[in-house]
């Protein structure tokens, strides 16, 4: 039995996002020496970083466009190039970090470890929905972890299916923020308070509802959708559920995953015409989310395969995306298998 008193300031009673993780190792990995709770570190410093910069962004030159584009042809914002610079040199000086790749460049940025200390290969967007930075919408970071294989190339590890992944998260830089994260045993989020610089677990054992209010899609790209996701979403409006849905979307995915997860629904980012193979990103965007929707009780797809079971090809690899619910989503299932079988037969 502790011996540590109950009787302190509440402060001290709360519980910071590193002393959770160490927790978590001492639970489900009790033979663990550290190195991941020290990545894991690396990443909380670098959202507290972004975070401070975003919060003075009206007052400092960061808002606006860096005048260049990244790998992906999308222009990059100057906090996009902070965020990046700023992911890449904290967890760069992590011991356990193999590899890191970034939506912002076009390669894996290796380190010359041997594979026995760099055991570990993160993904991450750093800046989601960084567009939006100039109206002072929600924008979040994103990231995935991967165990680096034995003896397999460092950059190669990062080619894995999500079903592989050993912890994933996102932060939301938003009226608060908060950092949500899994390690495949439950969802948990925490809140930044800035009296103390810590992040402090606000959020125990995240659930998806099993059945919410609202759907969140563009609903400017209707006309190029699959035709079963516009019957889905006629659906969806009609009442076919078993009650009226409104719709919510932001167009930042964090923010508009975030409320997703705490409130259920469905969120959904399907193929168009311009863009047949989808467009979020598999490994920094689709992968960590699904992981995380899953922990939750929640479901997601690419329309045709869970998410979780997609094998990259690339690192940089598209794809639609559907997640919510289970109400909604297992609807969902059905329709995009009825219209499989129509286009089969």
């Amino acid at each position: 039995m502790s011996n540590i008193p109950n009787d302190g300031p509440a402060e001290a009673r709360l519980v910071t996002v590193e002393q959770h993780i160490v927790q978590q190792q001492a639970r489900f990995s009790p033979d663990a020496h550290g190195t991941f709770s020290v990545l894991l570190s690396g990443i909380t410093l670098a959202t507290k970083m972004i975070q401070a910069r975003i919060r003075r962004a009206g007052l400092l030159d960061v808002a606006g466009s860096a005048e260049g584009t990244n790998v992906q042809g999308e222009v990059q914002q100057k906090l996009d190039v902070f965020a990046n610079h700023a992911l890449i040199y904290a967890l760069g000086n992590r011991a356990g970090v193999a590899c890191l790749v970034s939506e912002e460049n076009a390669e894996p940025v290796k380190f010359d470890r041997d594979p026995k200390e760099g055991r570990y290969v993160v993904v991450f967007d750093p800046l989601d929905g960084s567009s939006n930075i100039d109206v002072n919408v929600g924008v979040g970071t994103i990231f995935s972890i991967f165990k680096r294989e034995a003896r397999r190339d460092a950059a190669a590890a990062a080619l894995q299916p999500g079903l592989k992944q050993v912890a994933a998260g996102y932060v939301v830089y938003g009226s608060s923020t908060i950092f949500v994260y899994t390690s495949g045993h439950g969802v948990f989020g925490f809140t930044l308070d800035p009296a103390v610089g810590a992040y402090i677990l606000s959020h125990e054992n995240m659930r998806m509802p099993d059945q919410g209010q609202y759907y969140s899609v563009n609903e400017a790209n209707l006309n190029q959708f699959p035709a079963f996701y516009r019957d889905y979403i006629e659906r969806l409006r009609g009442g076919g559920l078993g009650q009226e849905y409104s719709s919510r979307y932001i167009g930042s995915l964090v923010a508009d995953f975030h409320r997703t997860l705490l409130k259920g629904g469905v969120f959904l980012y399907p193929p168009t015409a311009k863009h047949a193979s989808g467009k979020l990103r598999l490994l920094y965007e689709a992968n960590p989310m699904a992981f995380i929707a899953e922990q939750a009780g929640g479901i997601a797809t690419s329309g045709k395969e869970r998410i979780l079971e997609i094998q990259p090809r690339e690192i940089h690899q598209r794809t639609p995306f559907i997640v919510g619910s289970k109400v909604e989503m297992q609807e969902f299932l059905r329709m995009a298998a009825a219209a499989g079988s129509r286009a089969a037969a």
